[in-house]
């Protein structure tokens, strides 16, 4: 070989390889641009669900390096066997199917709580005066096992009654606006569901037998929950989603996005403009405006529910409960932040 076909070759050498390096950036900034879907289930539609459907439509995810597939999952702890089997990697849940899935050896992780507070008023047909009354009647749940069932419970516990001793019965029929109609049609006699939905049953003549603001025990509603080895191996997958949701929050809340929010609710809940105005404080008063995963909640629900499991009583709550991401978002400054970009009030 010449040194003039040397000095061609190295030459092609050397522009080969400046091509490759410039195809490996490129499709790393690809893959960077792009992030991988990221499936999250979700068990129930109310308007405390509003941030999860928000931060999709606002592309808020998307904008915080998450690229999210929002899947609705009748009952939670149908959405919680989804995360075991890894076909959904998030799930927006309460504690009572977190619970029952770390007492069967499932290692879940809560990473934020959206709603620690009771939101359900207990709506029951007109023959029921008293809560004595409510003995051998029939509650409609969206599961057992699921936020809504644990709501029941509170509020038979509030009341001084017992589902066994009283002979209560749940019947399993599906989420808010199906209990609406039960009760309604006289299929159920009760439900504790929120306040978009309590006042359309009080107007078709039902009774409010208790104000959601007489349930003081915290509980854990619309949680994040991931398993213990995604957050593990990969804890950013959970942070990203966490701040997409929190955007989604500070935008919900800010009196400017109104229209927007009232827009969102109705399409999502397939509600009219009036029930989506109740929906809109439905979700004011019931979520947490900085989510940190609550061990108090969480350790309130084990209480009731170990009467029926005593396995659950066995479960180390404080092992589920991981904040580690809700400081390092706190104390960085992003929640605070956040709320003051969207002009929304932390209060």
């Amino acid at each position: 070989m010449t040194s003039n076909e040397r000095r061609h070759e190295a030459k092609a050498v050397s522009t080969a390889t400046v091509l490759t390096a410039a195809l490996v950036l490129w499709t790393a900034s690809g893959f960077a641009a792009a992030p991988a879907k990221q499936v999250v289930g979700y068990a129930t539609h109310t308007a405390r669900v509003l941030p999860l459907w928000l931060a999709g439509e606002q592309k808020l995810f998307l904008k915080n390096g998450i690229d999210i597939e929002p899947v609705f999952i009748r009952g939670a702890p149908t959405l919680v066997a989804g995360l075991a089997a890894g076909s959904i990697q998030l799930g927006r849940t309460g504690g009572p199917a977190t619970l029952g899935a770390a007492s069967a050896g499932h290692d879940f992780k809560i990473v934020a709580t959206f709603s620690s507070r009771n939101t359900y008023d207990l709506v029951v047909r007109p023959n029921i005066k008293r809560a004595e009354d409510i003995r051998g009647k029939t509650f409609a749940v969206t599961s057992i096992g699921g936020t809504s069932w644990m709501g029941v419970l509170l509020w038979l516990e509030h009341l001084g009654l017992d589902q066994q001793r009283d002979n209560i019965r749940f019947q399993v029929i599906g989420d808010q606006a199906v209990q609406v109609q039960c009760v309604l049609n006289g299929l159920c006699d009760a439900a504790a569901v929120d306040g978009v939905f309590s006042k359309q049953l009080r107007q078709k003549g039902m009774t409010i037998l208790g104000e959601y603001t007489e349930l003081k025990a915290p509980l854990v509603s619309q949680a994040v929950v991931v398993p213990g080895a995604q957050l593990q191996q990969r804890p950013e997958i959970a942070e990203n989603y966490i701040k997409g949701e929190i955007e989604a929050l500070a935008f919900s809340l800010a009196p400017k996005n109104k229209p927007a929010v009232i827009d969102s609710l109705m399409r999502n809940l397939k509600i009219d403009s009036a029930a989506a105005e109740d929906a809109y404080v439905d979700l004011i008063r019931g979520v947490d405006r900085k989510p940190f995963a609550s061990l108090e909640g969480l350790r309130n629900m084990q209480r009731l529910m170990k009467l029926r499991n005593p396995k659950i009583g066995e479960v180390k709550s404080e092992e589920i409960i991981d904040n580690r991401i809700m400081r390092k978002l706190d104390e960085s400054g992003f929640i605070d932040r956040a709320y003051a970009a969207y002009g929304a009030s932390l209060k």
